[in-house]
Order: structure tokens, then sequence, then C-alpha cells
């Protein structure tokens, strides 16, 4: 099959490679592709870096029992012992443990979709963005989700903040040009819809922050008059 001039299909198998869903000879014949085909890794690695800060948003889940029965089973292994010799054998294979791991990799980022699903302020359909907005611990406080069907962002408050009650906090986009556009004010805690322009996308607006600032917002046309509190990719997926 040539795909080097079928665009969509490139970015569907990309897509489905970097989430797990390519499975059997289907993905082998992707991967050797990929090893010459550069702008096929290169919408690998775009997929990849579009799915990962999904995975701040799932909480930690313990899979169940039968889920390691089954991929022992996929790969015609033994079932591990509760207990593992440590004598030598398939248990120290290198090639066991990274069929293990990607396969764990695909079935986390199954679960890390269908629990996405559930959420109220997570809207899959159309086309979605996200950011996160980490502070200087990297430590995730803020999601960014944006609806451009509806022209609506959703701002969901992970780590409760605590400010004065002189002070707002000012949720700011940062282009790739020009100075920074306020977006509006948003909570300390919980969750605010604030409304999205119709012409903010990632491809214009790479970043998003988050400033401490007075009462009802930065007295500054131009941007933050405050710190920034936390920033982080804005990013279509």
């Amino acid at each position: 099959m040539n795909i080097r001039h079928n665009e969509v299909l490139r970015e569907k198998l990309a897509s489905e490679y970097a989430l797990g869903t390519l499975k059997g000879g289907a993905r082998r014949r992707f991967e050797s592709w990929l090893q010459e085909d550069a702008a096929l890794r290169r919408a690998v690695a775009e997929w990849q870096d579009r799915l990962c800060p999904l995975a701040e948003l799932a909480p930690a889940i313990q899979p169940p029992v039968h889920v390691w029965r089954a991929i022992e089973l996929r790969l015609d292994r033994q079932p591990v012992p509760a207990t593992p010799p440590v004598q030598s054998g398939w248990q120290h294979s290198l090639r066991f443990w990274r069929y293990l791991g990607m396969a764990s990799t695909a079935i986390a980022a199954m679960l890390m979709v269908a629990l996405l699903a559930r959420e109220p302020w997570f809207n899959p359909a159309g086309p979605t963005s996200i950011a996160l907005l980490t502070d200087d611990q990297a430590r995730t406080v803020m999601v960014v989700t944006g609806d451009a069907r509806r022209h609506q962002l959703m701002v969901k408050v992970l780590a409760p903040q605590s400010i004065a009650s002189d002070r707002s906090l000012e949720l700011w986009a940062l282009p790739k040009e020009g100075a920074p556009r306020s977006l509006g004010l948003v909570a300390a805690n919980g969750e605010v819809s604030l409304k999205l322009p119709e012409n903010m996308s990632p491809q214009s607006i790479p970043a998003l922050a988050i400033s401490l600032e007075p009462k009802g917002g930065s007295p500054d046309p131009n941007g933050p008059s405050g710190p920034v509190l936390m920033k982080g990719a804005w990013v279509q997926i």
C-alpha cells in the first residue's frame, strides 16, 4: 500500500498507532513504514503530544487480574507467579517486559479515553482543545478545555487556590505574535465557563497562562500586571 500521498489515511494510522488501537499485522506494517518515512514519524510524535496531556486527567487505576492474565495469554507466556524466583528465566527477559509494557500502555490509553468520556465538562464532539496549566513545581493546577462548536472554554480547578479577597485570577491567551490576550477571570476553586473567541486556536495561540491580578482583573490592557502563577501548552486533540 502506498500511503505517501494519502494524508487522511496517514493521519488516521498515526493517531491509531499513538493511541495503541492499531494491532497485529497492521501495526507491524505501519512500524516498517515509520523506519523509512520521517514525516510519518513526525505525525506520530504530534499525536503522542496531543494525547499525553489527557493522561493527567485520568485517576490512577489498578487493572483487574483478568487484564494481566489476558496480556500473558496474548504473549503466549505462563502466568507470573506471586513470588517470582530469583533464577534467570522469562521473568527476567527484557523482551518480555517490553511487550508487557506496550500492552499495558495501550490498555491505559483506552481506559483514559473511556474515563474522560464520563466527565460532564469534557466534550469529545467537534474540534476540542486542551491545556494543562502547571505551577512552578510542575503540578497540574487547572485544566482548560475548548469547544470550538459551542465557542466555549471550560476551566476546571484540580488543586484549589487560596487568594486574598482583593485579588483575582485571570486567564490569558499567549499568541505567537503580539501581546497576551485576556480571556476572563477564573475561580480559585470549582469550574467556570468562558467564551472561546472565534479566532482562537492552538495554531495561533500555542499557550495559556493564569496571573494573579487586582480585584476585577489586570489594569494593563497589554497583559498581566501581576505574577504569572501557572501556564501550559494549548493543543488540539
